[in-house]
């Protein structure tokens, strides 16, 4: 897992859609589903701290942006 778009696509393969037309919301509520898989026990340690490591830097990413 080293983009966006594979969470994206991790979150499908479990029926997870996020769309909201605000992506930092977007962004929230994607490392709340990868927490629940994760004490679910469907995803392991290594994928749970990437996915939460580039949701965080897409979020930092974007209200960067959304300052200048």
């Amino acid at each position: 897992m080293d983009k966006m778009l594979d969470i994206y696509e991790l979150l499908k393969t479990y029926g997870t859609y996020i769309y909201t037309r605000d992506p930092i919301g977007d962004l929230m509520l994607m490392e709340d589903e990868i927490r629940e898989l994760y004490k679910a026990n469907v995803l392991d340690i290594k994928d749970y701290q990437m996915a939460l490591l580039l949701i965080r830097q897409e979020t930092t990413r974007l209200q960067m942006k959304e300052n200048q």
